[in-house]
């Protein structure tokens, strides 16, 4: 396990190395998750590409710090992490509230993004009543009292009744988040409106979303997609929320589509000893 010290808070991260050639992949996992849900993904793309992915502050091995939490802080995170793995120039691949951090990432440090792939994500992400609303449930009964809610919007009813230990899992993994971290990154995305910012990006750009997706619909990703100059979009079949657990080949093959496209490659990185 690999730990560093960042912004006050300590982030578990893990990097896997690959060719210098090719760009870096960063990670930026969903709210009340931690990165063991990139896993299928990873391991299709290791070896071809170096990876960094990351538990955001209040999720996962990750430390707590102090709580609530502003869009800002998760960005500086994952800045500051990357300053110190000494990667610039990198894809940024972020899921729900990963996502934000992947377009607040880019707004402040647009040195760090070579392009971006955006999933499951809004540039705005519901409304400040459904946020106060999840919060308040969660300081009276904690995330166990939502969390059935809450599988049933990332993963389609095929993966419900099909899927019965994965669900499990899934379940212990959201409800063992701490509290204070899960609610902290609630008011991080319930004050986060990044409409402008997304107006102003320049970098390569993809919007996915799985098609049956509870929590950011594809009509809301498709709005976001149409904010950013020239943005691809793409529909997962048979997906949930999370479509890198439900259907990772068919992720992979559209990232690896969109580099393909673009030709990101060459000199992602300020030092290749550091991935290496």
């Amino acid at each position: 396990m690999q730990f560093a010290d960042i912004n006050g808070v300590t982030l578990h991260y893990q990097l896997i190395g690959g060719p210098a050639s090719k760009p870096v992949i960063v990670f930026a996992n969903s709210l009340g998750t931690d990165f063991r849900i990139w896993r299928d993904v990873i391991i299709s793309l290791a070896g071809d590409f170096a990876i960094v992915t990351y538990d955001k502050r209040g999720h996962g091995l990750s430390s707590v710090g102090t709580s609530p939490y502003s869009l800002d802080d998760h960005v500086g995170d994952l800045a500051g992490l990357l300053d110190f793995l000494n990667v610039k120039n990198a894809i940024i691949c972020g899921l729900s509230v990963g996502g934000l951090i992947a377009q607040g990432l880019y707004a402040s440090r647009p040195d760090l993004v070579r392009a971006l792939v955006l999933c499951d994500t809004a540039h705005k992400i519901g409304n400040a009543d459904s946020w106060n609303a999840r919060i308040a449930a969660l300081e009276e009964n904690g995330i166990e009292s939502i969390a059935d809610t809450i599988l049933e919007r990332w993963f389609t009813p095929t993966f419900h009744r099909e899927s019965s230990p994965a669900l499990t899992g899934y379940r212990n993994m959201l409800i063992r988040q701490p509290l204070a971290g899960y609610a902290g990154t609630c008011a991080a995305i319930r004050d986060a409106d990044l409409t402008e910012d997304a107006g102003r990006i320049s970098v390569p750009t993809i919007c996915i979303v799985g098609d049956q997706d509870g929590s950011t619909p594809p009509d809301v990703v498709l709005s976001m997609a149409k904010l950013i100059p020239g943005a691809r979009y793409e529909v997962i079949k048979d997906a949930g929320h999370i479509p890198c657990v439900e259907q990772p080949e068919m992720l992979v093959a559209i990232i690896r589509a969109f580099i393909d496209e673009f030709n990101l490659e060459g000199n992602p990185i300020l030092s290749n000893s550091t991935l290496n």
